[in-house]
């Protein structure tokens, strides 16, 4: 079994700052991408910001600048540093991870609950 636990989220004022950690347990034999979305309501899940396993990030455009990812392999365990807040980047924040269970398996995306994140005054 694999879980993701998402921590970090709250209430927040514009321009303030929040991180999020998530935290990746159980079987795990490599991870290849980890990841941080985010679904507003009545919005599609977007990508925020993805870091593989070599070290590259990929940010979308409305947070570069803004959003910093990154990961503490010994513990698993991802980030995201989100610096001058905005209204707009209310939404429930989900960490992803992209890995494999066992040395044979083939890459599956696992998901977390989800943790919200509300900017307003």
């Amino acid at each position: 079994q694999v879980q993701l636990v998402e921590s970090g989220g709250g209430l927040v004022q514009p321009g303030g700052s929040l991180r999020l950690s998530c935290a990746v347990s159980g079987r795990i034999f490599s991870i290849n991408e980890m990841g941080w979305y985010r679904q507003a309501p009545g919005k599609q899940r977007e990508l925020v910001a993805a870091l593989t396993s070599g070290g590259s990030t990929n940010y979308v455009d409305s947070v570069k600048g803004r959003f910093t990812i990154s990961r503490d392999s010994t513990k698993n365990t991802v980030y995201l540093q989100m610096n001058s807040l905005k209204p707009e980047d209310t939404a429930v924040y989900y960490c992803n991870a992209e890995l494999r269970a066992r040395s044979f398996s083939i890459p599956a995306d696992y998901w977390g609950q989800g943790t919200q994140v509300t900017v307003s005054s």
